[in-house]
């Protein structure tokens, strides 16, 4: 099992009332959010340039898909999900084996979906926050 305690997200979301449903739900499984943004500049911002463990994207944000976003964080090596109302099949191939929760979603959902893109974090670089994720595995 899978500590999620002291864990940093990124949430990128830009519905207002989903977005704090997400931050409540990382909040109850111990997560602290280390930015939450609606937008696609604001959101490849926080990801080129914020400190944090994991991130959690809509694919569609206003109209433009998240998929910058994605490419910023395999370049950093910090592990990503989509979040969707379209369903995985939505996803391009390249995404395609990406963690993925369908909206609506349970804290259970979110919870189990974290867990694959933290497991997936195969090709992350050695940074604090990998050191970190690799040390809350060891305790699950």
């Amino acid at each position: 099992m899978i500590e999620f305690s002291d864990l940093k997200v990124l949430v990128v979301e830009d519905e207002g009332v989903v977005a704090l449903m997400i931050e409540d739900m990382l909040e109850d499984l111990g997560c602290s959010i280390a930015a939450s943004v609606a937008r696609l500049p604001e959101a490849c911002a926080a990801a080129a340039g914020s400190e944090f463990d994991l991130a959690v994207l809509d694919v569609n944000l206003a109209g433009q898909p998240s998929f910058p976003v994605a490419e910023i964080l395999r370049e950093r090596g910090i592990p990503f999900m989509f979040s969707t109302g379209y369903g995985k099949g939505s996803l391009p191939e390249e995404y395609a084996g990406c963690p993925v929760v369908g909206k609506p979603f349970s804290v259970e959902d979110l919870k189990q979906e974290m867990t694959v893109a933290i497991g997936s974090r195969g090709s992350l670089r050695r940074t604090r926050g990998a050191d970190r994720l690799a040390s809350m595995l060891r305790k699950g």
